[in-house]
C-alpha cells in the first residue's frame, strides 16, 4: 500500500513567522516522534512517504490508500479540513494524536477510522485490516509491554534540512499531573524502557552530532538512565534532555554522569515558584526549595538550565509575573519558556473546569498555550494574557539577553551557542507578541 503520513504541527502565535517555522523544524524542535514511529514499524512492503510542515501545502490526490493526519488541539481544525479533502477523493483517512485520543467521536467526523493512544500496536493492527479491507472505526491502545511491540529506532529521515537529531529511550511519564494531555492520554501513564543497547546503537547511527532525548523526562528511572549515560561517553555527541527536578537536585553523581555522557543542558518543568500550585496540579516531582539546588548543580557542570513555567493556576494572583521575574534572575535561568495554562481535552483539569463553567470557549484553534481559553479564579482572562507577554518581553528584552547569554561562553561553545540561539530567537519572537 501506499501510506502517507503527515505530521501535523501546533499553530502558536510565537511561531506565526513562516521563517521561524522553517527555523524551528530544522533544529528537530518542533516535530513530535509520533509520525516516525509509525513509519518506523511499517512493513517494508508498504511505501511510506512523510510529510513535516506546519501546513499541508501539497495537492491532495487519490494516489495513497492510507492518509495518517497527527494533530494536536490548536491544530484540530487545519487536521480536519485535510482530512475532509483526501476522503472527497475516496482515500482513506486515520486520525491520531492527543485530541484524536481524548475527543474520539469528534475525529471520526472526519475519519474512517481513529488510532487511540501512542499507536504502535495498533497501528500493525490497523494496517492488517486495511490490507483486507476490513479497517475499523476505532483501534484501542495496547499494552506496548509485549514482543510483536517491541519500540524500534525512530531514526527515520524526515524530508528537509534538520540539524538536531531526536531519539526516545524512555516511553510514558507515570507522574500524570492535572494539566498534561501527555501523562493523560490512553497508557500515557505507563512507563517504558528501550534495551540501552538499542538506543546506543540509535544514538551512534545518528547523523547529527547534537540530538534531543524526547523522553517526558530521563530522570524517572535513575538507574536505567545512569546505564545508559555510562555507555553514551564513548559516543562523543552532545544532548539535552528534560528532567524533573526531585533528582536533579539530590543526585549529584546523576547530573555529573550527565554531563561525561554529552548532555548541554536540562529542559525542566519547573511551572511555578509557589509550592501550593504544584501541589494543587499533582507535580509531586517539584518542592521548590529545591529549585535552586537544582539549578547550582546543573551550572556547576557548565550545563544549561531551560525553564518551563505556565500561569493562570487557581493559586496565581496578579503579581505572579512579578515574583517569576524576581526568581529567574535570582536563579540564573538559562532559558524560559511562559504559557498560558492550558485545560486540553483528556485532562482533569479540562474537567474541572468545565463542572465549574469557567471554559470561555471550546474553539480548539484557540489553544495555542498562549491564549486564555478559561476564566481565571484571580485575575481577568485579558489580565493574565497580557502578564505572560510581558514577562516574555521583559525576560528577553535585548539587555537581559545579553546579560544572561554572555557569561555562558565561559561554559563552551555548544552551552554558549545554544544559549544564545535560543534567547536571540525568543527576542525576535517577541516581537510577534500583541496584548
Amino acid at each position: 500500500m501506499k501510506i502517507l503520513l503527515i505530521e501535523q504541527l501546533r499553530k502558536s502565535n510565537l511561531s506565526s513567522n513562516r521563517f521561524l517555522t522553517r527555523f524551528l523544524t530544522s533544529f528537530s524542535i518542533l516535530p513530535t516522534l509520533y509520525i516516525r514511529r509509525l513509519a518506523a514499524i511499517t512493513p517494508g512492503k508498504h511505501k511510506v512517504t512523510i510529510l513535516n510542515e506546519r501546513y499541508h501545502q501539497r495537492n491532495i490526490t487519490d494516489e495513497y490508500d492510507l492518509v495518517v493526519i497527527h494533530y494536536n488541539t490548536a491544530s484540530s481544525s487545519v487536521a480536519y479540513k485535510v482530512a475532509d479533502q483526501y476522503r472527497k477523493k475516496n482515500v482513506c483517512v486515520i486520525l491520531c494524536g492527543l485530541h484524536a485520543s481524548a475527543l474520539t467521536n469528534e475525529a471520526l467526523k472526519h475519519a474512517d477510522t481513529v488510532l487511540l493512544g501512542r499507536g504502535e500496536c495498533n497501528w500493525l493492527d490497523l494496517l492488517k485490516d486495511a490490507e483486507k479491507k476490513k479497517i475499523q472505526k476505532i483501534y484501542p491502545p495496547k499494552s506496548l509491554d509485549t514482543e510483536h511491540c517491541h519500540l524500534p529506532s525512530t531514526n527515520v529521515r524526515l524530508p528537509g534540512f534538520v540539524l538536531m537529531g531526536a531519539i526516545e529511550a524512555t516511553r510514558g511519564c507515570p507522574y500524570q499531573c492535572h494539566f498534561c494531555p501527555e501523562g493523560n492520554t490512553p497508557n500515557g501513564n505507563h512507563f517504558y524502557t528501550r534495551p540501552v543497547e538499542e538506543v546506543i546503537e540509535e544514538i551512534r547511527n545518528l547523523p547529527q552530532k547534537i540530538f534531543m532525548f524526547y523522553d517526558m523526562s530521563l530522570t524517572i528511572d535513575p538507574s536505567y538512565t545512569k546505564e545508559l549515560f555510562r555507555q553514551m561517553k564513548p559516543l562523543k555527541k552532545h544532548f539535552f534532555c528534560n528532567g524533573n527536578i526531585n533528582l536533579l537536585a539530590r543526585d549529584p553523581s546523576f547530573v555529573s554522569l550527565s554531563k561525561e555522557a554529552g548532555c548541554i543542558g536540562w529542559l525542566v518543568g519547573f511551572e511555578s515558584f509557589q509550592q501550593q500550585t504544584l501541589d494543587s496540579m499533582g507535580k509531586s516531582t517539584n518542592m521548590v526549595k529545591e529549585y535552586e539546588t537544582a539549578i547550582d548543580l546543573i551550572h556547576s557542570h557548565n550545563m544549561i538550565v531551560i525553564g518551563d513555567f505556565m500561569f493562570g493556576f487557581d493559586t496565581d494572583t496578579p503579581d505572579v509575573f512579578d515574583v517569576t521575574f524576581s526568581m529567574l534572575k535570582k536563579l540564573k535561568i538559562d532559558v524560559a519558556d511562559f504559557t498560558i495554562v492550558t485545560p486540553f481535552p483528556g485532562t482533569p483539569l479540562f474537567k474541572k473546569l468545565q463542572k465549574e463553567n469557567r471554559l470561555l470557549t471550546t474553539k480548539w484553534d484557540e489553544y495555542t498555550m498562549f491564549n486564555p481559553v478559561f476564566q481565571p479564579k484571580h485575575m481577568t482572562p485579558e489580565q493574565l494574557q497580557r502578564g505572560v507577554f510581558s514577562l516574555y518581553k521583559q525576560f528577553y528584552s535585548p539587555k537581559e539577553v545579553i546579560q544572561r547569554t554572555m557569561p555562558t561562553i565561559l561554559n563552551g561553545i555548544y552551552p554558549f551557542s545554544s544559549v544564545a540561539a535560543r534567547n536571540l530567537l525568543a527576542s525576535f519572537n517577541s516581537m510577534f507578541l500583541t496584548k
